[in-house]
């Protein structure tokens, strides 16, 4: 049974916190087999998803633009009594609804696992200790912590604690945080901004005031820049190949033939040379590619994330925890007020809580010898550390009833709490930056008894040694055009030290002189200053979204990490937000990507795979625009050239069935890493594409002219002829654009590429070979074909070599001219003061 349900009234006798434990009535929450037993009762806490009928799904692909085409083309076969073109185009609509349905399918189960690594988490009381728990299983009557970054679970009513300060503005529209003090309610999905407080769910799932629960993964249907050019491009190839079809059906009905006939082996054209796989290998690449980050301890919180995440050219780290290992070791302590180290140390320990987890306060613990001494102290009121702050402070009561207060934080915020003389500030700053010059951090500790002044007892010097790896990562991210710069709320000596180790420029700059409130507004002046520094020391929460919006002004891409709900603003900025390992519910939400992993090189990998991913989309596109030039192009010109149909209606159907499967295996395939940022460059796609597909036009009419008027082939023949040319050419093509340098260059197509291209390429030529559904052809010409395609294979790797090279030409002078006119715009100063 539970225990009896927990008051308001009676809470605040019930709650005490100590340094180590929160010392709790052993009544208070619930056993873990009642909040079982509620939830079976009650349900998990959580909104119930409405689950689409998967057998409506399938048939939702049977209706749109795509499919309707192909409808009446069927209906058209119908009426004109060509059994054999029927049969074929409704396998074509099946198949084509069977492709989609299933990477639909394969990418919203990967979502949902994507989903679920994201759940929200909750510190919950049960069977008289603390535990975390997925926030799904919280039910009525659970007594949680809620802690600075916290996105509140379920609908609570506080307890104890001082205060807590909530951000609700999604969901009241109120623009400033609202102060809570214990009685008050506070609500499921707004955000904890300061305050640490003990709090009882009183409503959970649907039956929450507001009945939503936070979201850390946006549906599936966002659509990111890239998304929306490839779409812009399948808009372009459907205009072009409706344009040149309505040139073939004027041409053809003025030649005498018949409406019904030329109707219907146009709309099977058209249906063959639109990309209608598109939406399916779009999905599918983004989601296998969000699960293979996944694995990698990065996930993408928005599956639209990946581009940008391909195209960061700078990338703003934190130094604790990711460039550095954030296991703190004490120095020797320097003792002011204190009788001595070990009562520095226990002054420090008072102001800290053992259960938070916090690398601080596990050193300065960790360094006390007596740790006894603890039991006789009752820590009544704690303030926990935030960005703003910059320290914690309690309220300590002796088993004798008296009173005191201790504080510990950063020194110069303890220093101007302290009423010190000129001469001990100054000693003592001249000690913070000899440990800083070393690479020490520092924490002041202070302390006073009543309403005295507060007195300095001394600065403990803490070392967190740079990550074994984190010098080699940052090289590695040079190397793919990444320029990686340190962002800490340390002071300047210990950022240049860290810099230095690491091999990061030492051109570091303080935030807190660089944004005053005197010069608010963004200038041109100041953006130059940021883009030019380093990194930056004595940061603020608010520091990191200006230096991003100064950066994104210059033209950059702009990475930012981040771990505390002040972040949220700066993470949400960036082009790419990271919340690190071990980052608040609030940071989490506003990030795209959420490490589970400590360190830098897990961004860098999230980088890579992303760029993998880019490419994959990029090969994509241009194959798929240069397959309809080269279809649509060669099919209109041959018909007006010679009055015939180059390939039947059954072939434009087999083509475009066999074209799908190797299609859908580029989410597979192994791409080349980009030695610097990817961007999506339209221009570069259309101009590699367009003239590809020329080549291919050529390619195919010269062989149409060698098997006319050279071989004297037969029509049907010669349409068997062209049909093995463009399955052959068509899939070679995807060896072609995959890559920039020559086809044969590393690293090699992956097996399920190999494997669909050979598969579909031997069911072409059997087809041929055979006389299924076509007029068979000799062995002889089947190999003509193989061999006249891998001639054009190189023929067209040269091209698009040249291409490329030529594009890469222009894009160099592009940018030496800019930075021409930009060094003559805004020359720089001789020297700069402030680095």
């Amino acid at each position: 049974m539970s225990a009896a349900p927990l008051t308001i009234e009676n809470a605040p006798r019930q709650v005490r916190t100590t340094p180590d434990e929160p010392s709790l009535d052993s009544s208070l929450g619930l056993t873990q087999a009642e909040a079982q037993r509620r939830i079976a009762e009650v349900g998990y806490n959580e909104l119930p998803e409405k689950e689409e009928n998967l057998l409506l799904r399938f048939l939702g692909y049977f209706w749109g633009p795509i499919p309707w085409m192909i409808e009446v083309a069927a209906v058209l076969s119908l009426v004109v009594k060509h059994w054999v073109d029927l049969v074929i185009i409704l396998v074509m609509l099946v198949f084509n609804a069977a492709v989609g349905f299933w990477q639909e399918y394969q990418a919203s189960n990967a979502l949902a696992a994507l989903k679920k690594s994201l759940a929200l988490t909750a510190r919950v009381r049960r069977d008289g200790a603390w535990r975390q728990v997925a926030a799904r299983e919280l039910v009525p009557d659970d007594v949680i912590r809620i802690r600075p970054g916290d996105i509140i679970p379920a609908d609570v009513k506080l307890l104890g604690g001082d205060y807590l300060s909530v951000d609700q503005s999604a969901l009241t529209g109120e623009s400033l945080p609202v102060d809570k003090q214990p009685g008050d309610p506070a609500y499921s999905g707004s955000v904890a901004k300061q305050g640490e407080v003990i709090a009882q769910v009183t409503a959970t799932g649907t039956r929450t005031r507001f009945a939503r629960a936070a979201k850390l993964v946006e549906q599936a249907g966002a659509v990111s820049h890239f998304q929306k050019a490839v779409l812009a491009i399948g808009d372009y190839l459907i205009y072009v190949s409706l344009g040149l079809a309505s040139v073939l059906v004027i041409t053809q009905l003025i030649r005498g033939e018949s409406l019904l006939s030329i109707f219907q082996f146009v709309l099977i054209l058209v249906v063959a040379a639109i990309p209608v796989a598109m939406p399916a290998v779009l999905s599918v690449t983004m989601a296998l590619g969000a699960v293979a980050l996944a694995r990698m301890k990065a996930i993408v919180s928005r599956l639209q994330s990946i581009e940008e995440i391909a195209g960061i050219d700078v990338l703003f780290s934190d130094k604790t925890g990711t460039l550095t290992a954030n296991k703190l070791s004490l120095g020797e302590p320097v003792v002011v007020a204190a009788s001595g180290a070990q009562e520095l140390l226990l002054a420090a320990a008072l102001a800290s809580k053992a259960e938070n987890g916090d690398a601080i306060d596990d050193a300065v613990l960790s360094g006390l010898q007596n740790k006894e001494a603890l039991t006789g102290y009752e820590q009544v009121r704690f303030a926990p550390f935030d960005a703003k702050r910059k320290r914690t402070d309690a309220t300590i009561r002796t088993a004798d009833g008296r009173s005191f207060d201790v504080a510990k934080g950063a020194p110069q915020v303890i220093f101007d709490l302290c009423d010190l003389s000129s001469d001990t500030r100054n000693s003592a700053e001249k000690r913070v930056d000899e440990f800083a010059a070393r690479g020490f951090r520092t924490l002041a500790v202070s302390r006073k008894q009543g309403d005295d002044a507060w007195k300095l007892q001394g600065i403990i010097p803490l070392y967190d040694p740079p990550r074994e790896d984190s010098a080699e990562v940052i090289r590695e991210a040079r190397e793919h055009g990444i320029d990686v710069r340190m962002v800490t709320g340390d002071n300047l000596a210990i950022a240049r030290e860290t810099s230095r180790q690491l091999g990061l420029r030492e051109n570091i700059l303080r935030a807190d002189e660089l944004f005053t409130d005197a010069d608010a507004t963004a200038s041109p002046t100041r953006d130059e200053q940021i883009e030019d520094a380093g990194g930056f020391a004595q940061v603020y929460p608010e520091h990191k979204y200006e230096i991003v919006r100064a950066l994104q002004r210059r033209g950059h891409l702009v990475g930012m990490t981040g771990d505390g709900v002040n972040d949220a603003p700066a993470l949400k900025q960036a082009d790419v937000g990271v919340a690190v390992s071990g980052a608040t519910n609030a940071a989490q939400s506003a990030a795209s990507l959420v490490l589970t992993a400590p360190g830098l090189n897990v961004i860098i990998q999230a980088v890579e795979e992303a760029r993998r991913i880019f490419e994959r989309m990029t090969s994509y596109a241009t194959y798929r625009i240069t397959e309809t030039i080269r279809i649509m192009f060669f099919v209109v010109l041959a018909m007006l050239a010679f009055n015939v149909y180059p390939i039947t209606t059954v072939m434009i159907i087999l083509l475009a069935l066999l074209n799908d499967l190797p299609i859908l295996t580029i989410a597979y395939d192994n791409t080349r890493l980009s030695p610097r940022p990817v961007r999506w460059d339209m221009r570069r796609v259309l101009t590699v594409s367009t003239i590809l597909g020329l080549v291919g036009v050529a390619e195919t009419f010269g062989l149409l002219l060698i098997g006319k008027l050279w071989m004297g082939m037969p029509a049907a023949q010669l349409q068997s002829l062209i049909y093995l040319k463009l399955a052959v050419a068509g899939h070679m093509t995807l060896f072609v654009v995959r890559t920039e340098k020559p086809f044969w260059s590393r690293p090699f197509p992956s097996r399920a590429l190999l494997a669909a291209v050979l598969g579909t390429q031997a069911v072409a030529a059997l087809i041929v070979g055979f006389g299924f559904l076509v007029a068979a052809i000799p062995w002889s010409y089947v190999a003509l074909v193989w061999g006249y395609c891998l001639v054009w294979l190189f023929i067209e790797d040269r091209v698009k070599v040249q291409i490329y090279r030529h594009l890469d030409h222009q894009g160099k002078r592009h940018r030496s001219f800019l930075g021409r006119v930009q060094a003559t715009l805004h020359p720089q100063p001789a020297s700069n003061p402030q680095a």
